[in-house]
């Protein structure tokens, strides 16, 4: 009984176990079954398996990327299933640094965190380690040495007894150096060694990168920053995981001064430098700008150190594109392998530098099409298997960076990345690519007009079902379910739907929801369209506002709106309809005329608004008065008050020197809706200066200035107090003016004395302040005395200068003169001069005492034994004839005399030489660039006047300076010399001077400066022979070696017809010559290129005509016709050179059956028909045609064979009857005229041939005017054949050209269009 009733309750539970997951199965609860326990009851009866089943319910976290699973349906108070609060981020580390992945977690009860990964196992305690940091609430998992095994998928599981939060982060490895890995090991077949035996290249090597050393900064870092433009830097360097980069600009801008002036040394310039980059043709490319000294430099390219070799074939690996001065390499179909640091190298020169990754990654989910209407936003999305940074947007010939039309975002997790185009235009049709790594997906953008004209913006994106699917794939992935995604996505079904649902489709400022096809399966006439719609306007109050827009249709009429009512000319607005515009104008707005305007026309509308400021206005009147200056006593108020006019609010702010006034004590600040007061209560002399006011609202601001004087009393007057004179009767002294004057000027100083030693001042008077000095006469010697100095002006008496005490009678000898100087020296009288000494002793000088010395003795005596001398010069008379003298002087004042000064020159008694005269026949005998020499004849003695030369002096003086330069310090005995250390081109003043012992004599010079160069010489071309006339096939190089003779060095100028030389043309000088080189020509390189060498002492000039061509090509097929007997005319179809060679004409050769031989009729056609003579009949003739230019002829074109049967009969003379015939016809032409293209400065022919009886009357015209009476044109008539001849053709001979031809009979014309080329 008892095992029935345990068999009856275990069948219940087992009922109830299965009716609750039914139930909960049906409310789609279960999704995975996490965990499964399975009891076993066993009984003697039966065996019970029972089952038991726990819920496993997903759901996202609000960290994106992790997925949660929830273990319990219901969850117990309190409780709660585990999460990330900060998920570990992905990592791009080196081979060998250390790894961290940190994650933040939460949950109760407290989780536990275990890690793994997708290819392995992280259990080994040599390679991994976990921990967990308190003080940060981090758990780490701590990768010891990295390596390219460990670069894996990793992922973090969070589990607690109620669920389990799981997310994945990808840790990328860069490898050190290049290793290539063997294709076998990728299961690819083995390689064949003969085609590699082929391609035999000798491996150069360049010195590698130095490693990258712990705690410093990776050496590839820094090689790239170098090369990169400033805009790159931060992106470069988060690659290599810095983020603040400032630190390094200042090292990072010596090294790129460093390889500045490497470069300098092969290339002229480096620029638009682009970084490698997979394009939508599925190419990796980088390259530069740059401009070679020499075209032949070796250009390498080395990959991690490893010369790299590559062609100009684009089916080769790596390949190098030059066009102009652009150098684009280019490896075709990267692959993993191609991976490294690329650099190229100009010579030995360093000029680029590129790190090409290609990471291990693939489109989960791609881009898809998208339409949209003009104005609307495009939004392009993917995701990605690994995480990245950034990936590359393009279009078909670009790429597309972030900015204000295009916006590139990226997911906190790097999976998902965005590409926005913003406001559509037609112009954005076209294709757009996702490029990441070397994986690449494309969609379409298709943009269509906008049939509401102005319509409201939206954001259009694939189909929604797409972008479900595209972020459900994107968490799968995260997840790390092991759904790797279809990888779909090569293109959208085009499908237009918003991203907007529900409620938000009904607000009419939400961007649009459409529904079904964007273009109607059956086109219908939409009606009247807008062609451009109204636009927001704004406008100042009193100004002239104006709204405009343009429909299809001109005959359409339209109303105008303002907030949904009816405007007419009677609400005082202009409503001008011109054509298909219509303009509703405003002449003087005010307030209410803000609002929405509306135009519509045949149910379309437009709307915009009218939006009026008001900005603050100053009257003149009330500015002019507030821009005086206040002018104040100090201690008294200023005060300024200004109206004004505006919007409300106003902001109202006053200045003073730039700093801002706030209400206070001494300012008073009263501020209404129509003007503001400021009042400035008792102010200083500190306080003038600028005052200011700012009024400022939401339109605009508006200042005006005026200034503060405030008038006070001066400042004290400035010392120190020099004392010019304290003797023993008198004492003077002087000081200097007030800093301050006090606004007025100060009229006078009182002086007040005060004897040391006494308490009692005593007023000396006041002196005028023009003269900032005083002298006390009534002093007593010996005592000493003090002085107070005060200035004064209008406004009052400022404080008192005290001097320091002044000592009368005291002892103060002077200082020493200068060194006596010798005047002249005779046999008994030797005159001399001095200067006084700098210091007095505070008296004045009363006189000298003149000491002399015999030469060889040490005794001084006094010359001027009758008393001290009063002068400053004196005439020695006491002198023996020859003896040698010196002399020293010392000052006497009141105190007695000083010390003497020093010595002057040893001078002889004896008569002076007379000066001698100027040299003569000064020449300039040879010179260069740093050196010339001089000869001259010694000047002639005349006894009494000028005595005889014993040596010379050789100055110079730069043309800028006004100082003489002696060059030889003792004087030479030649009468040559040769002056050194000159300046190449720098122009000089030179003299030559005669000197003896009785002097210098007057100096000789050239009339004009001399110039360091060698002789001139005006430009002349060395080459006779040099050809004027260069024909170059097209592709070919043009090297133009002018030599010339000139000096000085000239100013070389090339140009190509008049114009500057195009940037692919190089220039090379030299002081003997120039050359012109174009490295690889095209027939644009072809006109006259004109050198021209210019100096100071002329120019010349040469012109070199170069035609780029090529072989022509044959002309079409000929035809025969003979309409006269004995005669046939050839026609054929142009050659294709001929539009764009004016120079190509034709030749025609003949021979016949009879000869054999082939031989030309005719050449130099320039048209296409030509009729050959002198046919016989029996014989059969054969044509042929060439094309002809300056680098030959063209293959022939052939004829067929023409002949004409020979036949015999009786001979029969039949006489017509004579009639008589009418002859008079109408002008026609013949031939009429054809379009010609001449280049400028050539001959331009132009002719056609007319017919008409009587001969009709020929006009020629040139843009509607008569040329017949023009002599600049030569028009000739000859036989019906009409020509017109320029003989050289200018801009202003462009044009149309007609020729009228008329008689009795009617009239015709023919015009043609004169094309005429730079």
């Amino acid at each position: 009984m008892k095992s029935c009733r345990r068999q009856a309750a275990h069948l219940r539970l087992l009922s109830e176990v299965t009716d609750y997951f039914r139930r909960v199965q049906h409310n789609n609860q279960i999704t995975v079954a996490h965990r499964m326990m399975q009891t076993v009851y066993r009984t003697s009866e039966f065996n019970c398996y029972f089952l038991l089943l726990t819920v496993a319910i997903k759901k996202r976290s609000k960290v994106p990327g992790v997925m949660i699973t929830q273990y319990v349906e219901i969850l117990p108070a309190g409780k709660s299933t585990p999460d990330f609060a900060r998920k570990p981020m992905p990592m791009t580390t080196q081979e060998g640094k250390k790894g961290f992945f940190k994650a933040m977690v939460s949950g109760e009860p407290a989780p536990a965190v275990t890690w793994g990964r997708n290819k392995g196992e992280v259990d080994d305690p040599e390679k991994y380690k976990t921990r967990y940091d308190e003080r940060a609430q981090e758990h780490i998992l701590e990768i010891l040495n990295v390596n390219p095994d460990q670069a894996d998928t990793y992922k973090c599981f969070v589990t607690n007894e109620y669920g389990m939060a799981v997310c994945t982060v990808t840790l990328n490895v860069i490898e050190v150096g290049f290793k290539k890995k063997a294709k076998e090991a990728n299961g690819q077949p083995p390689q064949d060694f003969r085609k590699m035996l082929k391609k035999t290249v000798v491996v150069t090597k360049k010195k590698k990168l130095p490693p990258k050393k712990e705690g410093e900064i990776d050496p590839k870092l820094m090689e790239l920053l170098i090369s990169a433009p400033k805009k790159d830097y931060e992106r470069i360097c988060f690659d290599f995981g810095v983020t603040d980069f400032r630190w390094l600009l200042k090292r990072l801008n010596q090294l790129k001064k460093e390889r500045k002036d490497e470069q300098a040394k092969v290339v002229e310039q480096v620029d638009n430098v682009k970084q490698i980059e997979v394009q939508p043709n599925g190419r990796a490319e980088f390259g530069l700008d740059m401009k070679l000294h020499d075209p032949n430099s070796e250009i390498n390219l080395y990959k991690d150190g490893t010369m790299v070799p590559y062609g100009d074939d684009e089916n080769s690996k790596h390949s190098l594109k030059k066009t102009g001065t652009k150098y684009v390499f280019s490896i075709k179909d990267p692959q993993p392998e191609d991976a490294g640091f690329y650099q190229v190298d100009v010579e030995d020169a360093n000029v680029l530098a590129t790190d090409f990754q290609v990471p291990a990654v693939e489109f989960i989910a791609k881009i898809k099409n998208v339409k949209v209407f003009e104005s609307e936003d495009a939004i392009f999305q993917c995701v990605l298997s690994t995480p990245l940074n950034r990936i590359t947007w393009s279009k078909q010939d670009s790429s597309l960076e972030h900015g204000d039309k295009y916006e590139i975002t990226v997911s906190e997790d790097k999976l998902i990345h965005t590409l926005t185009v913003k406001d559509c235009k037609m112009g954005d049709d076209g294709a757009y690519y996702a490029i990441a790594g070397i994986s690449s997906s494309c969609a379409s953008l298709k943009v269509e007009a906008d049939p509401n004209g102005k319509g409201p913006k939206g954001t259009q994106t694939g189909n929604q079902d797409d972008l479900t699917k595209l972020h459900k794939q994107k968490d799968d992935l995260e997840a790390g379910d092991g759904k790797d995604g279809d990888g779909s996505g090569d293109g959208g079904d085009g499908t237009n739907k918003n991203l907007l649902t529900g409620d938000d489709a009904d607000d009419k400022k939400k961007k649009q929801v459409r529904t079904g096809p964007l273009v109607p399966d059956t086109v219908v006439d939409r009606g009247v369209q807008f062609v451009c719609g109204l636009s927001d306007t704004v406008a100042n109050i009193g100004e002239r506002a104006e709204l405009s827009c343009k429909l299809s249709s001109e005959t359409s009429e339209g109303r105008w709106y303002k907030n949904g009512k009816l405007l007419t000319s009677e609400d005082g607005v202009t409503i001008i309809k011109d054509g298909a515009c219509h303009r509703l104008v405003i002449d003087c707005c005010k307030r209410d005329d803000a609002a929405v305007y509306c135009f519509e026309a045949e149910g379309r509308k437009s709307e915009a608004t009218l939006n009026i400021q008001d900005p603050p206005i100053i009257n003149d009147d009330a500015l002019g008065k507030f821009t005086k200056p206040v002018i104040i006593k100090a201690g008294e108020n200023a005060e300024w008050k200004l109206p004004f006019s505006g919007g409300a609010p106003m902001t109202i702010q006053w200045y003073k020197d730039d700093d801002e006034l706030l209400p206070g004590l001494n300012v008073k600040i009263e501020t209404s809706a129509t003007g503001s007061k400021l009042r400035l209560v008792k102010c200083q002399r500190k306080d003038g200066g600028e005052v200011k006011i700012k009024i400022k609202n939401e339109f605009g601001t508006i200042e005006a200035i005026s200034k503060l004087i405030v008038l006070d009393k001066p400042t004290p007057p400035q010392g120190p107090v020099d004392i010019m004179e304290s003797a023993v009767t008198s004492v003077e002294f002087k000081w200097k003016p007030p800093k301050d004057s006090g606004g007025c000027p100060v009229t006078n100083y009182i002086i007040e004395r005060q004897q040391v030693g006494r308490n009692k001042w005593s007023d000396l008077g006041e002196i005028p302040s023009s003269n900032p000095s005083y002298k006390d006469s009534d002093v007593d010697p010996g005592r000493r005395y003090c002085y107070r100095i005060r200035a004064k002006n209008a406004e009052g008496i400022s404080d008192y200068l005290q001097t320091e005490d002044i000592a009368a009678g005291v002892l103060r000898y002077p200082g020493p003169p200068t060194a006596p100087k010798v005047v002249s020296a005779f046999k008994d009288c030797i005159n001399l001069s001095w200067c006084p000494p700098c210091d007095t002793g505070g008296t004045k000088i009363v006189g000298y005492n003149l000491e002399k010395n015999k030469k060889g003795t040490n005794y001084w005596s006094l010359v001027n034994q009758g008393g001290p001398i009063t002068d400053t010069k004196y005439a020695v008379t006491d002198v023996f004839e020859g003896a040698a003298y010196e002399f020293r002087v010392a000052a006497i004042n009141l105190s007695g005399a000083g010390d003497p000064s020093l010595p002057c020159d040893t001078v002889i008694a004896r008569d002076p030489m007379r000066p001698p005269g100027k040299v003569t026949d000064l020449k300039l005998t040879s010179s260069n660039y740093t050196t010339f020499s001089l000869a001259w004849t010694k000047p002639k003695e005349m006894k009494g006047v000028e005595d005889e030369a014993q040596g010379y002096y050789v100055e110079i003086r730069p043309i800028e300076n006004l100082e003489w330069t002696r060059c030889n310090g003792i004087p030479i005995t030649l009468t040559s010399y040769t002056v050194l250390g000159l300046k190449a081109m720098a122009s000089y003043w030179v003299r030559v001077i005669a000197t003896n012992y009785g002097g210098d004599g007057e100096p000789q010079g050239f009339d004009s400066y001399v110039t360091a160069m060698p002789p001139p010489v005006r430009p002349k071309f060395k080459d006779r022979n040099v050809k004027t006339f260069v024909v170059v096939r097209s592709g070919n190089t043009v090297r133009l070696n002018i030599n010339f003779e000139a000096s000085p060095l000239p100013q070389i100028l090339w140009l190509k017809d008049g114009t500057p030389l195009p940037k692919h043309v190089t220039i090379t000088n030299s002081d003997k010559g120039s050359q012109m080189l174009i490295p690889t020509s095209e027939r644009s390189d072809s006109g006259i290129y004109t050198i021209t060498v210019k100096n100071i002492v002329g120019q010349e000039s040469l012109n070199i005509e170069i035609r780029v061509t090529d072989d022509p090509k044959p002309p079409g097929p000929v035809e025969l016709d003979q309409k006269i007997p004995e005669t046939v005319t050839l026609s054929w179809t142009p050659s294709p050179d001929e539009k764009r060679d004016d120079r190509l004409h034709y030749m025609v050769s003949k021979r016949d059956s009879f000869k054999r031989t082939w031989r030309t009729v005719a050449d130099n056609l320039f048209n296409n028909k030509f009729t050959v003579i002198n046919i016989l009949p029996g014989r059969e003739y054969y044509f042929r045609v060439f094309a002809k230019n300056d680098m030959g002829l063209s293959p022939a074109s052939e004829s067929p064979v023409f002949g004409t049967i020979k036949q015999k009969g009786m001979f029969k003379v039949n006489i017509p009857e004579t009639k008589s015939f009418d002859f008079q016809s109408p002008p026609s032409f013949i031939v009429p005229l054809k379009t010609r293209t001449a280049p400028q400065g050539y001959e331009s022919y132009m002719s056609c041939a007319v017919r008409g009886d009587p001969a009709p009357r020929v006009t020629w015209y040139h843009n509607h005017i008569s040329l017949n009476t023009n002599t600049n044109y030569h028009i000739t008539n000859v036989c019906g054949v009409c020509s017109l001849l320029i003989l050289k053709v200018g801009p202003k001979d462009d044009g149309e050209y007609k020729v009228v031809i008329e008689n009795k009979l009617g009239t015709a014309e023919s015009s043609m269009t004169l094309i005429v080329r730079e």
